[in-house]
């Protein structure tokens, strides 16, 4: 059953939230939010109920998929390709797996409520994105760990461009999560702008992870306690010219190092957690495909990055209906990376269901 419930005060006590200046005593304000609004929300998961796991980690401790995403149609076919490779791989060996959750900040349900377990989270009060969307996914966090009943014990913060490539241990440890490492995310190269965040008294700014929120695996209780936290840094820095202008569309992930570093957490720095193409050529060991860079590539077989390929598989072609089934093959010569990125897409669509109709504006 859906159940849906007016978060008004929940959005008005955020706002107060932002007024009062997103110290770090906003905690209990975020708390108190979630106090009044405990067990509200939008549920469309019939496989929730069950025990919460409490105690220390343990070796092959299941995670708990959760992927953030709207209702558009962009990221509707991204998810729906997603999910189909989660459940081909949830179960082969080596894989520690859990259950699944789609976490829709849209506000409201959407045609794939029936085919992907999903929570549905109220987005930021109208305005305060200021049209970074993605401002939206650490306030859908904190709604869904707090109104979610989540067997695991661990979580994975995935995105809807991701696909499993090879089946996922848990790669976190006791004490630590594991994370993805970026090129692009810089914490020392960008001290004076995060000690605005992450004062000097905290301590260097090397504790400050070169990763995002995702991929990342970690403990359910540690992610609870950081996930306030990200929610107002992430909303600091948007405020706040210099850093969103330097940061621009990764500052949500600077916010979640950022805020890590707060709670004293560092990451296991995983590259084999992810490859990138067509940057990363081959798949080998990895575990994820992440696929949001463009692939263009000439009939020689030779990169055209930065310039429309003869041939090109790039998701920001189709921004409001799915890619058609069957998509061409690149030609000899391209990475062996890219040619399994386009083949797994087309197997997904070649078995999901109303593929062509289903998630069209």
């Amino acid at each position: 059953m859906i159940v849906r419930k007016n978060m008004g005060r929940a959005k008005s006590l955020l706002m107060l939230l932002i007024v009062l200046g997103f110290s770090f005593a906003t905690y209990n304000l975020v708390s108190m939010i979630i106090d009044h609004n405990k067990n509200e929300g939008l549920v469309a998961d019939e496989s929730f109920g069950g025990r919460k796991v409490i105690g220390s980690a343990k070796f092959g401790s299941k995670y708990h998929v959760a992927l953030t995403a709207t209702d558009a149609a962009y990221s509707q076919w991204q998810c729906r390709i997603m999910y189909y490779w989660y459940k081909k791989v949830r179960d082969m060996p080596g894989s520690d797996m859990g259950k699944f959750t789609r976490i829709l900040h849209s506000g409201r349900a959407d045609q794939l409520m029936s085919e992907i377990p999903t929570f549905v989270a109220d987005p930021l009060p109208e305005g305060l994105d200021r049209g970074y969307i993605v401002l939206n996914r650490p306030w859908a966090f904190v709604q869904w760990l707090e109104k979610a009943d989540i067997e695991e014990e661990y979580i994975l913060m995935a995105e809807p461009d991701h696909i499993f490539v090879n089946p996922l241990p848990n790669l976190a440890s006791r004490t630590q999560p594991a994370g993805f490492p970026f090129f692009y995310i810089k914490p020392a190269e960008n001290e004076k702008i995060i000690r605005k965040f992450y004062p000097e008294e905290k301590g260097p700014v090397t504790d400050v992870d070169p990763i995002g929120n995702s991929p990342v695996i970690i403990q359910k209780s540690l992610m609870e306690e950081i996930a306030p936290s990200w929610v107002n840094i992430s909303l600091r820095m948007k405020d706040d010219p210099e850093t969103d202008k330097a940061f621009g569309w990764v500052l949500e992930m600077y916010a979640y190092a950022v805020a890590s570093a707060l709670h004293g957490v560092k990451h296991i720095l995983r590259k084999d957690f992810m490859l990138q193409p067509p940057w990363d050529l081959h798949v080998g060991k990895k575990f994820i495909i992440h696929y949001t860079y463009g692939c263009d590539y000439n009939l020689k077989g030779e990169l055209t990055y930065g310039k429309i390929g003869e041939w090109r598989f790039d998701k920001r072609s189709h921004l409001t209906s799915p890619p058609p089934k069957n998509l061409s093959l690149p030609p000899p010569g391209v990475p062996e990376s890219v040619v399994r990125l386009v083949k797994m897409v087309n197997e997904a669509t070649a078995n999901i269901p109303e593929w062509d109709t289903l998630n069209r504006i």
